[in-house]
């Protein structure tokens, strides 16, 4: 069993304590990783805040570095996908495009631009914003596409001027501490550091005064409290949380090409995304038919290990977000729902749910309330559409939703009616530099992606001058 090392100062660290990782399709233990200790976070932090100096210094070099690290995870990309989908459970095909994405998205950060700005310059005062980097950035990542979340978090930072602490999900850390580890030949010590733990890890690096910037995407639960612990010090905090995104489906959309994109973005990666369609409204003319096309391709999905080719879904993460689909499916059961396909779990090694059409059901049931994160779809019929955007904004989320028609001026002005922070038209989950991606409500503050993701991680000041 290979081992798997903490990045810290630059040099590969061993644990006092270590834990294990289970295969999610196999339930077998596939690595020991470290569980970082007190004192190996203290030397972490101080690694980190001692090469700030040097680092902030020249953003040429921190471009260079960059564009070295996408280099770097393109020439590994064959092994880390193979990694990554041992861990996380993801079709290898999934994981090889997590990896090539992540190395894009590293280039695209690496061209960004952030000039003095000038905001007056007459002949009696001149006055210029500049963009100075915030410090330490703690930036702490889920289980479900750890490598691009941790993209987004460290790309930018750096680039900024900021230097690092990572830390994955306890359930999936080997793909990320083997990043570290081959960025080791890229940046200066101290510069990136990853750090692996259970999630007491992860509260105490929140806490640490030596942080300025909190980077977090996970749950809200966990988020609130990464908030709280933000305020304790004015540390600035960017969280991108859940969602339970809602899909409006008008009448005049045919069935079949709906089905199969609202399938797709329902299911990808076992609906494990915080920006995947979490429940649909399908207006009552078509709503029969939706449904059984759904259905269709549901019970036409192959489930198995995602290192076989012909695997359609892999398994879901862990064993903790698998009893709670189970949990919320027999909810919905008891409620009354009808599971036009799947509803149990199957038998045998590994958390495997198949995909699973839920009709019969409405708000106030917890499968439609809830996030569910998982491969269970509430499908409801509706006739109004005032009364239907009211049910879709009847939640604390506020991450994304869709409408779906092929009246586009319609469309828009729907989708511009919902309280998401993305609204989507005839797609759903479309994100990427050319636009700030982040929640309303309970779904998160503070933006990610392209010029408005760097400057999460900048302090604005102002240089103001009296001629």
């Amino acid at each position: 069993m290979e081992e798997y090392l903490m990045t810290i100062n630059g040099q590969g660290t061993r644990g006092i304590h270590n834990f294990k990782v289970i295969n999610p399709a196999t339930e077998e233990i596939i690595a020991i990783v470290p569980e970082c200790s007190d004192g190996q976070l203290e030397m972490a932090l101080d690694a980190a805040t001692r090469s700030l100096t040097a680092w902030r210094q020249d953003v040429t070099k921190r471009r260079k570095a960059l564009n070295a690290c996408a280099e770097v995870l393109l020439s590994n990309v064959d092994s880390l996908a193979k990694l990554l989908t041992e861990e996380q459970g993801k079709p290898l095909r999934d994981s090889n495009r997590e990896i090539r994405r992540s190395a894009e998205l590293i280039k695209d950060f690496a061209k960004l631009e952030f000039p003095v700005e000038i905001l007056q310059d007459d002949e009696s005062r001149r006055v210029e914003l500049h963009r100075k980097p915030l410090g330490v950035v703690a930036a702490i990542t889920p289980w479900n596409v750890p490598i691009i979340l941790a993209t987004l978090k460290f790309a930018p930072a750096l680039l900024a001027g900021n230097t690092v602490v990572l830390k994955p999900s306890p359930f999936t850390p080997i793909t990320t501490l083997k990043v570290g580890e081959l960025f080791q030949e890229v940046f200066p010590p101290g510069v990136f550091n990853t750090i692996s733990g259970r999630d007491s890890v992860g509260a105490k690096l929140t806490l640490h005064p030596g942080i300025q910037k909190i980077s977090f995407t996970g749950s809200v639960q966990a988020g609130k409290q990464v908030a709280v612990a933000g305020a304790r010090d004015l540390k600035r905090v960017t969280l991108e949380l859940g969602g339970n995104d809602p899909a409006i489906v008008l009448g005049d959309v045919d069935p079949k090409w709906v089905a199969e994109k609202l399938f797709e973005e329902a299911f990808w990666l076992c609906g494990q995304v915080c920006m995947t369609i979490k429940r649909v409204y399908v207006h009552e003319s078509i709503y029969k038919t939706v449904v059984s096309e759904l259905s269709s391709l549901a019970t036409g999905t192959k489930l198995g290990n995602g290192m076989d080719p012909e695997t359609g879904m892999g398994p879901l993460n862990n064993k903790p977000q698998f009893e709670r689909v189970i949990e919320l499916v027999d909810d919905a059961k008891r409620s009354g729902a009808k599971m036009v396909t799947g509803g149990n779990p199957l038998s045998g090694r590994g958390y495997f749910f198949p995909p699973t059409i839920v009709t019969d059901i409405s708000d106030g049931v917890r499968l439609v309330d809830e996030e569910q994160f998982g491969p269970a779809l509430p499908v409801m019929p509706f006739k109004d559409i005032d009364q239907v955007l009211e049910m879709a904004n009847a939640t604390n989320y506020g991450l994304g939703g869709s409408v779906w028609t092929k009246n586009i001026e319609l469309g828009q002005q729907l989708a511009a009616r919902l309280d998401c922070g993305t609204a989507w038209v005839n797609q759903h989950g479309s994100v990427g530099m050319y636009a700030p991606f982040g929640g309303v409500k309970w779904s998160g503050f503070g933006y990610e992606f392209g010029k408005w993701g760097l400057d999460e991680y900048f302090q604005y000041q102002i240089i103001n001058s009296v001629k």
